[in-house]
């Protein structure tokens, strides 16, 4: 019997068991459905941390004062403790992380809180302050209007987006002169709205140079001293082994070892692996789970398959009794369990595909601006999705065809519902 011949008989079976046919597929188009909608919303988690974490700099490297024993001795996990966190590090630890291998820039940051004034209006905000002779290398956020600081600016900033146009009654604009701790400056730029990545701050914060930082910030903020240091390196794929070289370079210089240490030092590249992994296991752990009702759709396919095999006990005979080898009658009802996993496959895909898109629109999108998730459909899923619901079909069937092809064609032609 030619191949074509047994598509057709098996396609015209499953056209006249309608209702027990569908109610079949439904059971694969459930699990291929839920597989593809999780992953895809996994896949665009992913992306979207990525994204958010991009904004970091895999490129940057934090160092702060305070050691959280804790930690076990990493040194790459955030994690400040016991009293050393109120030592700053100092200049001196700037141009000893200098002279480390691979380190492109060191900015020394001052941090801290002050009043903002606006005519009669007044606010608490966030202020950062730079070295403006560095302090552009490190900035990962797009400017809405003006300029970044430079060189030589002594009274002007830099002020996130909310704290320009929704913390004062009147939207600053450029240039306009504001007060803060009490002193004059002058607004030279804007940062886009969600501003943020390093230097960015957020979208209330202040940024100024460092100087100017410590007359302001209500806390006591020594010259010379800084409550951060940010570090920009050549390579990437090198900032974990830089943040090692880094801890090596200062505990001499501070005259301190593993069990006094008072600094803890950061890669952000390491912080986007381990959230990337753990964002990848999440997703995976819920597709494993969709899968589950994969396998009932494969019990439902045996079950039916078993119940056609029973139907048809006089057609296998017949076909035996013509000349059908075993091969081919068990070709015969592979086929139709391999309809099924197809079908249900393909509507599955497009009903996952449909699931992850309107979850995306309606429910993840209300994060708010900026923090919207898109859905990543890779073609690949997709292929994956189909082919593995035909495997599962097949296996599905496997048991039965058997039993099918193992008839003895006169016990067949003799059967009787």
């Amino acid at each position: 019997m030619k191949t074509i011949d047994t598509f057709r008989l098996s396609l015209s079976h499953v056209k006249k068991s309608k209702m027990r046919s569908w109610l079949t597929i439904i059971g694969i188009v459930i699990g291929v459905a839920a597989v593809v909608a999780i992953i895809s919303i996994g896949q665009g988690m992913q992306a979207s941390v990525a994204a958010r974490l991009g904004s970091l700099g895999a490129d940057q490297i934090t160092v702060t004062p305070g050691y959280s024993r804790a930690s076990g001795g990493g040194g790459f996990d955030v994690g400040r403790g016991g009293g050393s966190a109120t030592i700053n590090l100092t200049d001196k630890d700037v141009n000893v992380i200098k002279q480390v291998s691979g380190v492109l820039y060191v900015d020394g940051i001052v941090s801290g809180r002050s009043d903002m004034k606006l005519g009669t209006e007044s606010t608490s905000v966030s202020i950062t302050g730079v070295d403006t002779a560095v302090w552009r290398a490190f900035v990962t956020t797009q400017l809405e209007s003006g300029r970044l600081l430079q060189p030589g600016d002594s009274n002007n900033v830099v002020i996130g987006y909310s704290l320009a146009h929704e913390t004062f009654l009147q939207p600053i604009t450029l240039n306009r002169p504001v007060l803060i701790g009490g002193r004059s400056f002058k607004v030279v730029g804007i940062f886009v709205q969600s501003g943020g990545g390093f230097g960015g701050g957020g979208d209330t914060s202040v940024i100024m140079p460092a100087d100017y930082a410590r007359d302001v910030i209500t806390t006591n903020i020594s010259r010379n001293t800084f409550t951060s240091i940010t570090v920009k390196v050549a390579d990437p794929n090198l900032a974990t082994q830089i943040a090692s070289d880094i801890v090596t370079k200062l505990m001499p210089s501070r005259h301190v070892n593993p069990r006094t240490r008072d600094f803890t030092v950061t890669a952000f590249a390491s912080i986007q692996a381990q959230i990337t992994s753990v964002v990848q296991s999440i997703s995976l752990f819920l597709a494993a789970i969709a899968a589950v009702s994969l396998l009932v759709g494969a019990v439902g396919i045996a079950n039916t398959m078993f119940m056609s095999v029973m139907e048809r006990t006089r057609q296998i005979g017949l076909l035996k009794a013509l000349g059908a080898t075993d091969s081919e009658v068990m070709k015969l009802f592979l086929m139709e369990s391999g309809l099924f996993g197809f079908v249900g496959g393909v509507i599955g895909i497009i009903i996952g595909v449909l699931i992850s898109i309107l979850i995306t629109e309606v429910g993840l999108r209300a994060i708010g601006p900026g923090g919207a998730v898109t859905t990543v459909i890779a073609p690949e899923l997709l292929v994956f999705a189909l082919g593995f619901s035909i495997f599962v079909g097949v296996i599905s069937g496997v048991a039965p065809a058997r039993s099918a092809a193992k008839m003895n064609p006169v016990d067949a032609l003799r059967f009787e519902q």
